[in-house]
């Protein structure tokens, strides 16, 4: 059967699907290729296209259901992602940076607005207090730019970001009040009703969503499922916000940051998120941002001119003054600020909701008969035209601000560059062991480590095709699961009569510095593997050794308890050995207990601003009642412990007991054991030394920089 294209299915606008979907593509594909090369942010390009081909410019598509359904998607993907990819420890230490930041630039447009409204457009003040809450919010828009730049973690964003949901919410407070007095709806009852279903919705959103993700990702592991969930995640927080009263984009947000421990950054359901959102839905939602821009209602007449002006120096002076006064406040770098001011300039989302319900309420007639709207069409066209202007400037701005931190973070890394290479070898011969060990490479791996990672299976039998095929198939998987975060892993077989030595000659030859062993949780700790630790795995003076059982997904794991032997910080390569535990805490977002003697705690407590992770600290100084350690932990906590070698100055006699230990009373438990490797220079001791008797931060920073930058 074939099926013909007529001539009518070329009729403007397209109504073909197929037809549609492929323009829609092309455009996704081609602005960024063509932009890119004078310099012009491609989530702009994507806005004027979607003008041009809109009703509004060559009517090429029309924006219907399809168009609508799949760019609220990106909107809400856009806020999801902010609350997903925000650093949590950084959030939590900025959050009265967010408040102040969010009632700078809702308090500064609000008033310039009301003024701008009563004395210069003599609007009532209901309408004036509406027409105020437009430039109030603002919308994400360029989110995307600052993500793909890497600088999503930067304190200027984050704050930003924070203020973005402060400001967003109090204007669509005021939405909902000056709506309700239009109708006459605001009461105790308005409040209350208002006020419990906030609270209720919050609730389920940051306290129930956790619970219900945190089981989901331990009983499904199909990649699909877990993709698809988010999705599900996304649409219920969002409906949730909207049966509570405020925007779905609200709901969104508190949905990323209630999965925001739960998907690590290095996992391969982050690195899905991040790409279907910024391949299709992010680019949808520009689309059909643009096709709502209409260029000659700028020319219809004097007081759309006037209304449109005047918006735009309302909402764009409103908010540079509010990132000025943040900038100056904190104490922000130029470029900060900078960034704060791209990122809160543009107006799509709430300020589109707030004028489209402001004009559809009708307050009365004139003699003629005609409807006298709360907010009439001189601002409705004035509000499209803001949306260009703002999402102009905003994309702008954000591209050459984020631009600009990101050369200055360069300058102070190659300040501080580790001038070693990280080399992390995964030692697998069991396929259940491959994904935890995988994920772990990633969650360790510095960020200066692209390409550094190593699968190896030894084969120590007689060579033969099953063999082979085995291992063939092992580092496939291992394969796999770097390639769906996009990070490159070598495969290695090795033919070898002893699996310790294969190992041994592959640390030689590939420098390697971190070997990771995994042990099933079905075995613990047999005496052959006890014997191979101490004596093969330990033996090798070069490369950490690390020892990891997964029970269920690191992704679930809500909080470490890190041991610490007594003069652990004194070992000359003991912050090699935190760097990991830091890298695991930075990249899944787990709180971490540190347990140490005070000397210890006091070294990490002077480096711990240096590299921000959510962490507490807990004196202990017997390894006597480890135990009472052990009690203290909950089903989703991991256990991670500084070990030491024989002959090392942090070394217990009752390291020796541990794995019997770990074997009668760890098997349903995650943990993972780090031995240190031994000095390669004597620089080590003297760094160590001078570490451990410096005074304060400042000290230290240049010290350990290279390693926790």
């Amino acid at each position: 059967m074939f099926i013909m294209l007529t001539v009518s299915q070329f009729d403007l606008p397209l109504e073909d699907p197929v037809l549609k979907f492929l323009v829609v593509l092309i455009i996704i594909l081609s602005a960024p290729l063509l932009l890119n090369k004078i310099k012009v942010p491609h989530l702009l390009g994507l806005i004027i296209a979607g003008a041009a081909v809109g009703p509004n410019g060559f009517n090429v598509l029309t924006r219907d259901s399809s168009i609508v359904v799949t760019g609220t998607t990106g909107l809400l993907y856009i806020m999801f992602l902010a609350g997903l990819e925000i650093d949590m420890a950084e959030f939590k230490k900025n959050k009265w940076k967010s408040m102040g930041f969010g009632a700078y630039t809702f308090v500064i447009p609000f008033i310039m607005g009301i003024v701008a409204a009563h004395y210069i457009l003599d609007f009532n003040w209901l309408t004036s207090f509406l027409f105020a809450s437009l430039f109030s919010s603002h919308t994400l828009i360029s989110y995307p730019l600052v993500s793909k730049l890497g600088v999503v973690k930067n304190r200027a964003v984050n704050i930003t970001v924070g203020g973005t949901v402060i400001t967003d919410i109090a204007a669509l407070l005021v939405l909902a009040v000056v709506v309700g007095m239009t109708t006459g709806q605001v009461n105790a009852a308005f409040w209350t009703k208002l006020s419990v279903g906030i609270i209720l919705f919050a609730v389920a959103v940051l306290v129930g969503f956790p619970i219900i993700a945190r089981w989901f990702f331990k009983k499904v592991s199909d990649k699909i499922s877990q993709y698809i969930f988010v999705l599900v995640m996304i649409y219920f927080a969002a409906l949730l916000a909207e049966l509570a009263g405020i925007e779905a984009i609200i709901g969104a947000f508190l949905a990323g940051l209630a999965l925001n421990k739960l998907i690590p950054h290095t996992s391969s359901l982050m690195n899905r998120v991040e790409f279907v959102g910024n391949a299709i839905f992010i680019p949808f939602f520009l689309i059909s941002v643009g096709m709502l821009i209409d260029f000659t209602v700028f020319f219809k007449d004097f007081e759309t001119i006037k209304v449109a002006i005047l918006m735009m120096i309302i909402s764009i002076g409103g908010k540079y003054l509010a990132s000025v006064a943040t900038q100056k406040t904190f104490s922000y770098s130029k470029a900060e600020g900078g960034i704060i001011f791209g990122l809160s300039s543009a107006s799509a989302a709430a300020t589109l909701a707030t004028v489209t319900v402001g004009y559809n309420i009708i307050i009365g007639e004139t003699d003629l008969g005609e409807p006298i709207r709360l907010l009439d069409e001189s601002i409705l066209n004035g509000s499209i035209l803001l949306i260009l202007v703002s999402c102009t400037i905003s994309s702008f701005v954000t591209q050459k601000n984020a631009e600009e931190i990101v050369q200055q973070d360069n300058e102070d890394t190659m300040d501080e560059t580790n001038p070693e290479t990280e080399n992390i070898l995964m030692a697998i011969n069991e396929i259940e062991t491959v994904e935890p060990m995988t994920n772990l490479a990633l969650l360790i791996r510095s960020k200066s480590t692209a390409e550094n990672v190593f699968a190896l299976n030894i084969i120590n039998e007689e060579k033969n095709d099953s063999s082979k095929k085995n291992a063939e198939k092992i580092l496939e998987l291992a394969v796999q699961g770097g390639a769906a975060t996009d990070i490159k892993i070598t495969p290695l077989t090795r033919y070898d009569t002893d699996v310790i030595s294969g190992i041994s000659n592959v640390i030689k030859e590939y420098d390697i510095t971190d070997l990771l062993i995994g042990i099933s949780g079905k075995k613990g700790f047999s005496p052959s593997f006890v014997y191979n630790l101490y004596s093969g795995y330990l033996n090798n003076k070069t490369a950490n050794v690390l020892v990891y059982q997964a029970i269920q997904p690191a992704s679930t794991i809500q909080r470490y308890f890190v041991i610490l032997p007594k003069n652990a910080e004194k070992e000359p390569t003991f912050f090699h050995s935190l760097l990991k535990v830091w890298n695991i805490a930075r990249n899944s977002g787990s709180k971490i207990d540190f347990y140490g003697t005070d000397e210890t705690i006091a070294v990490i407590e002077k480096i711990r601003q240096r590299a921000n992770i959510e962490a507490s600290f807990i004196i202990f100084n017997n390894w006597f009642e480890i135990k009472k350690v052990f009690e203290k932990m909950k089903h989703n906590d991991g256990l991670i412990m500084i070990m030491a070698k024989r002959n090392m100055v942090s070394y217990l006699p009752q390291m020796q007991r541990l794995p019997d230990y770990l074997n009668d009373h760890f098997r349903e438990r995650n943990f993972l054991l780090i031995y240190p490797s031994l000095p390669k220079a004597e620089d080590y001791r003297k760094d160590t030394r001078d570490i451990a008797n410096a005074k304060d931060f400042v000290e230290i920073g240049k010290i350990v920089g290279r390693l926790f930058k």
